[in-house]
């Protein structure tokens, strides 16, 4: 283990059925495995980091925009690989984020694709 490195990340979803089959695709076209399953969450592992969505046992609704987290940014391949991905996305349960600026939203040397799940939770695929 590195210390410091991230160990995992856990969402909290208000519906595990509509948003199991997005993060389902998208984490499996970024090398992730499933890995844990459970009545109430659901989890995928890649290397020793793993990501976890989970029904949220409160009401609500998640926004980005408020104080919290923002948003998840993943290492996604070449310039081919998120371009692939975000011309899928939409077939998988994301919204393409920033389409007018894509693949430059995060700046001129930095590219990228951004989506959004329908809870707008916000995935970054960063090409390398």
């Amino acid at each position: 283990m590195t210390r410091g490195a991230l160990h995992h990340v856990e969402l909290r979803t208000a519906d595990l059925g509509v948003a199991e089959p997005a993060w389902d695709w998208l984490l499996g076209e970024l090398g992730y495995e499933p890995f844990q399953r459970w009545d109430d969450g659901r989890s995928w592992r890649r290397g020793e980091v793993y990501i976890v969505l989970e029904s949220a046992p409160l009401d609500g609704t998640h926004d980005r925009r408020r104080p919290g987290l923002s948003h998840l940014a993943f290492h996604a391949g070449d310039q081919a690989d998120v371009a692939r991905l975000w011309e899928a996305a939409p077939d998988h349960g994301w919204s393409r984020l920033y389409a007018d600026r894509h693949p430059h939203a995060g700046g001129p040397e930095h590219h990228a694709a951004f989506l959004e799940d329908t809870e707008r939770f916000k995935v970054e695929l960063v090409a390398r």
